[in-house]
């Protein structure tokens, strides 16, 4: 019997992780190198929207999820001023119930997808910081002068992905979005604390709650089976160029959101401090993959968070990248007729690149719709918003805005990941097996 691939992947984010547990999955070898000396998740809370969770009850982990997550039951828009509701948006029974909304914090996400990769036999390597590639003998080179050799590498080395440049003969960094923002945390206790009705009723509602303003908007939710609240706030960027992330001034930050809905500025006061970050993203490459080397996630499509689909795009990545592979293994060791490895990657970017590429442009219109300005313009959108009737326009016709554009949403959140790949390969061996016969 053939040996069993070696996959190598730079970067122990979500979309490595997953990359990693669906290759063992198929029986691949599997390395993951990452370059810090202890995982520390960035961040703090995270959504799965459907399209992710799919992939993890095909691979048994949504329940381990479900154990440290809260199942949100909507998604609700609310004006800025005085926190009205303008728009519920819910994913649907059937979602729902079979692959449902998580919202989790990232440390605790990030901890089950390394104990399950561990699990299974991914070699998880620390402190292992990748200084070159060579694309022609599929290696790589450590700091160290060791070289770790491959079948295929996978580069999800995130945002500031090194090997984007690399494969793309030319630097490549993220641009600047014009928006940051303020993340921060809380304990149920420290929001029971501030004895206000309101905030304890929100804080009792499994859903996410966005109130959306001009130039700015802010979303929270519970993680931790309700016992922590996930606080993000956006607003124009004026952090200096260059400049990733940096402490925040509390009293700044609450001088931004002043004169918004109550509700928020007394859960602003519950803050003890802040992070800012620089939000970034990037236009579409020409291609992810060179030789037996691709990129997934943030290396090849970062973008705006306001969809919910980043860290999901990444396990949609991961999981194509897996799913083909195995395939290619399979056929490879029955001697049947199949892509080279080259080949079965662009197999991958042709499956994603488009998707990743809509959702991107997604997430770009939600920025508009998030921050308009008050005015005519607001006063017809939040109109829109309240007369949504959740219903599928007829073929060629669609919403004013994708976020109640019930097509869009289907086409995003039901995706089938595993499926799709499936599908691709089987027209991809279609033509060598009618030459063959």
């Amino acid at each position: 019997m053939a040996q069993p691939l070696k996959i190598v992947i730079v970067g122990a984010g979500i979309g490595g992780l997953a990359c990693a547990i669906v290759s063992r999955r198929q029986g691949l070898n599997v390395v993951v190198l990452e370059k810090v000396e202890k995982l520390s998740p960035v961040g703090a809370g995270i959504q799965i929207p459907p399209n992710a969770s799919r992939v993890w009850a095909q691979y048994e982990l949504l329940d381990r999820l479900k154990e440290y997550s809260v199942i949100s039951k909507a998604t609700q828009l609310r004006r800025w001023k005085d926190g009205e509701l303008l728009c519920s948006r819910s994913v649907g029974e059937e979602l729902d119930e079979r692959w449902p909304w998580l919202v989790i914090h990232r440390a605790d996400y990030q901890r089950i997808l390394v104990e399950e990769s561990e699990r299974l036999g991914v070699e998880l390597r620390l402190k292992a910081d990748v200084q070159d590639i060579d694309f022609e003998n599929t290696k790589v080179t450590l700091g160290n002068g060791e070289d770790i050799s491959g079948d295929v590498i996978i580069g999800a080395d995130g945002l500031w992905s090194t090997f984007r440049a690399r494969i793309l003969g030319r630097d490549s960094p993220p641009q600047e979005t014009g928006d940051l923002a303020y993340r921060g945390t809380f304990s149920l206790s420290a929001l029971q604390a501030l004895k206000d009705p309101a905030v304890d009723e929100l804080c009792k509602k499994n859903v996410v709650t966005m109130w959306i303003g001009p130039e700015s908007h802010s979303v929270f939710y519970p993680v931790r089976c309700g016992n922590e609240f996930n606080l993000v706030m956006t607003r124009p960027d004026d952090l200096p160029p260059g400049v990733k992330t940096e402490e925040g001034d509390i009293q700044g930050m609450k001088a931004v959101f002043e004169g918004w809905d109550p509700v928020l500025t007394k859960i602003l006061t519950a803050f003890s401090s802040v992070l800012r970050w620089k939000m970034m993203h990037h236009d579409e490459l020409a291609f992810w993959t060179k030789n037996n080397v691709a990129l997934l996630g943030d290396a090849c499509h970062p973008s705006l968070p306001y969809q919910a689909q980043g860290a999901a795009m990444a396990v949609e990545d991961g999981t194509i990248i897996a799913t083909l592979l195995g395939l290619y293994q399979e056929a490879h060791s029955k001697s049947l007729p199949h892509p080279t490895l080259s080949e079965t990657l662009k197999l991958y970017e042709s499956l994603q690149k488009l998707r990743t590429t809509t959702l991107h442009l997604g997430s770009i219109s939600n920025q508009h719709l998030y921050h308009l300005d008050d005015g005519p313009d607001q006063e017809e959108r939040d109109r829109i918003l309240k007369a949504a009737q959740w219903q599928e326009k007829p073929s060629g016709q669609s919403e004013p805005f994708i976020w109640i554009d019930v097509r869009y949403q289907k086409a995003m959140l039901s995706h089938d990941a595993i499926g799709g790949a499936k599908k691709r390969w089987e027209e991809a061996i279609q033509g060598p097996r009618q030459e063959r016969s």
